[in-house]
Parts: structure tokens; sequence; C-alpha cells
């Protein structure tokens, strides 16, 4: 039973896609994701109908896709995705979360949000226009949030007579240009948004390209290896104390694993404490199962009565984060008043919050060029750079390129209780 159990978590958690899309003004983002939407049956007959009576009475000979994805109003009207809208859809082999992030410079921010969590990341280009500055810039700030694929979709094929030569030379530069980012799995598809060519089906103007569609790169795209299955962290989120009749005794400890395999009869040490037990039993809702592994909630019991509590964390005896209280980490700014030398804020980082100094700005990281401005003093809004902190107690985190759960943290202006920065850690001190 444990063994079936195992499989039915294990095929609901790894089936699971998470992917971010960027794109400049035009490149036909939203006109993508409506594509995706539509031709995999994501999308109910009366959304269809509005879109397709929206469309008619703006004049248009054509279905306007883009208007199932850009949902403020100020979006429409301007063109531009402003907000990081996230969407939902699966097909019979994969479940997928979009996060359409918004491709201008003034909202690095929200980009930022949106592609933290994804497991891949989608870059547009418009065929007629090919890389932009806006299209480095994104691969950038992918690579700098460990996005560990990367997909270059040339749209707009069918304004440039579906040109092989056009392509070529797209792929061609893009690749040179990701030579010098960490991009460990690329790949360059032709599309046509609006048409559908490569989107969901094959494309027969584009006889040329044998590669992939998008959708079957997206459905095939292995991601289950791409988690930290090795080093075992579990962030303890909250003490489970039913004081029930049933379970008059149960004490566990719930949270989300963030990393390596956990397993009854494991040998774990509780940190910061440093008291060690073993894992008597790992729950998933009302039953109890064989493992737990990223990103699954779990709650987990141990054999010994020991001190935890949220904040704590979980790990092997042997292969346990050191504490630091020293971090060196890329930071990207989100407030309008700048980031400061001496400033104070509060870091959230896991389910552990403390204070945190800002000790130095050593660089800003112009993302176009990769240019390091050593010159800085302050970092302003949607800029990112290298920040040293100071915490007033020692953190449990490992660098974001080995983790990027207890690699990263959030800074939060202690007045307003804003989160007005995002953190991944480069080291621990």
């Amino acid at each position: 039973m444990a063994d079936e159990t195992t499989q039915t978590i294990s095929a609901t958690n790894m089936d699971l896609l998470r992917f971010a899309t960027a794109g400049s003004v035009d490149d036909g983002k939203s006109t993508l994701i409506g594509r995706l939407l539509l031709d995999s049956k994501s999308i109910f007959a009366d959304q269809l109908e509005a879109v397709e009576t929206t469309s008619r009475g703006k004049g248009y000979d054509y279905t306007d896709l883009a208007l199932l994805t850009d949902g403020l109003r100020s979006e429409r009207e301007q063109g531009i995705t402003i907000d990081v809208a996230y969407r939902y859809f699966a097909t019979p082999s994969r479940k997928f979360i979009i996060a359409d992030t918004p491709g201008h410079v003034q909202y690095t921010r929200n980009m930022v949000t949106g592609a933290s969590t994804a497991d891949l990341g989608l870059v547009l280009v418009d065929a007629r226009q090919g890389l932009t500055e806006q299209s480095r810039r994104h691969a950038v700030i992918l690579s700098l949030l460990r996005v560990p694929h990367l997909v270059l979709a040339v749209n707009k094929m069918d304004l440039v007579d579906f040109s092989e030569d056009v392509y070529n030379k797209i792929r061609d530069e893009f690749t040179q240009f990701a030579t010098k980012l960490n991009i460990p799995d690329l790949e360059v598809i032709p599309i046509s948004a609006l048409a559908g060519d490569n989107v969901v089906n094959r494309s027969e103007s584009m006889d040329w390209y044998s590669g992939p569609t998008l959708m079957h790169h997206l459905e095939h795209v292995h991601v289950a290896s791409d988690r930290d299955l090795v080093d075992v962290r579990f962030p303890v989120q909250y003490v489970v104390r039913p004081k029930s009749d049933e379970h008059h005794d149960y004490r566990g400890y719930g949270g989300m694993v963030a990393g390596g395999i956990l397993k009854p009869g494991d040998e774990v040490v509780v940190l910061p404490s440093g008291m060690t037990s073993t894992i008597e039993g790992i729950d998933l809702f009302d039953q109890e199962i064989a493992e737990a592994f990223p990103p699954m909630s779990v709650t987990v019991r141990l054999a010994d009565d020991v001190d935890v509590s949220r904040g704590d964390m979980i790990a092997r005896v042997k292969n346990a984060p050191q504490p630091s209280q020293d971090i060196d980490a890329m930071v990207c700014w989100m407030a309008t008043k700048p980031l400061q030398p001496r400033q104070k804020l509060a870091i959230k980082h896991t389910s552990n919050n403390a204070r945190a100094l800002i000790k130095d700005i050593q660089y800003r990281l112009d993302v176009n060029t990769l240019h390091r401005d050593q010159d800085t003093k302050e970092l302003g809004l949607n800029e990112i750079g290298r920040v040293q902190l100071r915490t007033t107690k020692p953190l449990l985190c490992d660098s974001y390129s080995q983790n990027r759960t207890t690699g990263s943290f959030i800074l939060i202006d202690e007045a307003t209780g804003v989160t007005v920065g995002a953190g991944m850690i480069n080291s621990g001190q």
C-alpha cells in the first residue's frame, strides 16, 4: 500500500511544470498563452465566445487570443503586461502553471517574482525584430534566478514568410549570447502564435524545422532531477497538535520539503538546537507515506520529544546547513526609496524571521550588458546588485545555486510590512 501511495504522490508532484513567460511589447506573449489555452482545450466555450465577440467589435478579422490573458483594464488599454498573472491548464501527460510576467524594465521586480519558482523560462522574440535588449535582459534575469530550462520562441514567423534563414540567424545569435550565462538547457523553437504554427500542432509551412513543437517540449522536458534530492532540508512551518480524543498525543511538524528525501527511520538533526532524533513517520493528509521529497508538503513525526518550533530546520546529521549571520547575496530592489548601506530591514528566510542590517553594496549589475558598476552607493527601484547583510540571528541557508528555497529570502520594510527586496544567496560566511 505504501508503494502505491508513493507512486501516486510522485506522479502528482512530478507531473507539474511551472513556467514563466517574458517578452517585449507586441512580441505576442499574451497571444501565445491564449493559443496554448485554446488548443489544449483549457477554456470554456462562453469564454471563447466572449473573446470572439470582443474581437469582432474591434473590427478584427481574427480572434484576439490575448484577451484571454490580459486581465487588467490598463493592460488591455496599453497592450502591455504589468502584473504577474497565473494561468492553469493541463494535458493528459502534465499539469501546467504559467506565470505571465511583464517585459518592461520598470516591472523587473514583477518578473523576478513570477520567475523565482519557475522550472522553465519562455522568452519570446519577434522574428522581424530579432534579439533586442529586452530579450537579453530576460535571459540574464532567468539565468540569475537559476531557472534550469530556457525556451526561446521565435514568434511571428508568418510575417517573415517562415524563413529558415531568419530563424537560424536569431538562434545562432542567442546561442552565442547564452554561453555567457548559466543556462544548462536551451531550446529554440520557431512559431506563429496567431496561426498556431508549432505551438501545439506542427507547422506545415516550416517543414525545414525538425525539432519539437512548443507543447511537446513543455510536456516532455525533464524537471524531476532539477531539485536537490541529496541535501535534506525541511523548514518547520507549524507544530501540529490536534489535541483530540483520536489523536490525543499526536505531535508532528508541518512544512514543505525543500531538499533531499525523507524516510521513516532516518537519523536527523534539528537546527539550531542541534538535538538529534529519528523520523518515526511521515503523514500526508490522513495517510502515512513511505517517503517525502521536494516540493511535497507533509507532517514529520520524530521518535523523541525534542524541542522543535516554527523557523527550525530538520536536516541530516552529517549534512546540515551551517548557521550564518553574514549573508552575501544578489538582491533585486522593489521599492521606490533606494536601498542604502546601514539600512535596517526585516528578513524572511524559509519559515524563519529576523532583522537585517545592510553592511555594504558591492556593485550594481547592468542586466543588459552584465557590467558591474562598483561605484554605486545604492540600489534603485528594479535594480539588481550584490549586497552584504548582517542578521540579528543565524540563518540556516545554502547557496542559491545549490537550493533555490533555502538559498533565497525576502526583505520587508518594518514600518509598512511591504516586501521591498528579493535576495539570492551567493554564500554564507
